[in-house]
This record gives structure tokens, sequence and C-alpha cells, in this order.
């Protein structure tokens, strides 16, 4: 049985490594511009990449691990410079897949990944479940411990 608290995360993820290094870009949108241009949507820092490069069009599909698809060139059908060479193979576009390797340039590659996992949210009114541990190591002199609990009040002098 499935936890109804569990709910699916899905992230589209471009890690780009250029001239800036490596970081990981979030896909949201239903399009990008990819390129060196600062009206690029996902700015590229590489003087190989052409200033619009590539575009990027979320696709509407059952299949949300290809939901991708990357054209050469900018939105009016202009081709970039360099090409796109996909997993090694030059082509003009192709759906995205997990683990895609998408070379622009010289020392610029794009990695897509689509992760999914289970994001768990809390249960309110479960307040009752306070569970604390305790380390062993935590206890420094075991005579300190009481051995039993006594339930009548300690006697007075």
């Amino acid at each position: 049985m499935s936890d109804p608290s569990a709910k699916p995360l899905q992230e589209h993820v471009l890690i780009i490594s250029d001239d800036g290094g490596r970081r990981e870009v979030l896909l949201t949108e239903t399009f990008y511009t990819i390129g060196r241009s600062p009206r690029a949507d996902i700015r590229i820092k590489s003087q190989f990449v052409s200033r619009i490069h590539a575009v990027l069009v979320r696709k509407s599909s059952e299949d949300v691990q290809a939901a991708y698809r990357i054209i050469d060139g900018d939105e009016d059908g202009q081709s970039s410079v360099n090409g796109l060479m996909i997993n090694g193979k030059k082509r003009q576009e192709h759906t995205i897949q997990t683990g895609d390797e998408i070379v622009m340039g010289p020392q610029v590659s794009v990695r897509y990944e689509y992760r999914r996992r289970d994001q768990f949210g809390t249960i309110p009114g479960n307040e009752q479940f306070d569970i604390t541990l305790i380390d062993p190591g935590m206890i420094e002199d075991e005579e300190e411990i009481p051995t039993s609990v006594s339930s009548s009040p300690p006697e007075m002098e």
C-alpha cells in the first residue's frame, strides 16, 4: 500500500559545463532559448556558442521522461554555427532523454536528467509520536540512572 503523504517530485534538469564552470538549471517552462546572448533564457558562457544556439520545447506527451525536444538554432529557424552533437552524433533536433550529452562547442556540454523521487509531507495530528533517541555514550555515570521509579513521595526528615 502506498503512503498517501508521498507526492512524486518530478524535475527536468540541464547540467551545463562551460567557461563559467558547472551548474544545474531546473526546467519548469514550456520554451527556452539557449545561447551566449544576454537575451537567451539559458545563458552559455563560451565564445564558441551562437548567440541563440538552440531552443528547448516542452512536448505534450504522456511520457514525462521524454518531455523536452532540443532544436538547433534560433526561434526563426536560423541554424547555429557549430550545431548540436548529441551522444556523439550530429543532430538538427532530438527528443532528449535522461543521460543525453549535448555538445555545443569546445568545452561546452549540456547533460539532461529527469529526476523522480517521492517527497514526503507531514501528516497533521501526529504529535503523539514523539520519539527521542538517546546515545548510550551521552550518559556519563551509570550510577546516576534510577533503576526503579517509586510511586510514594520521599520521606520528610
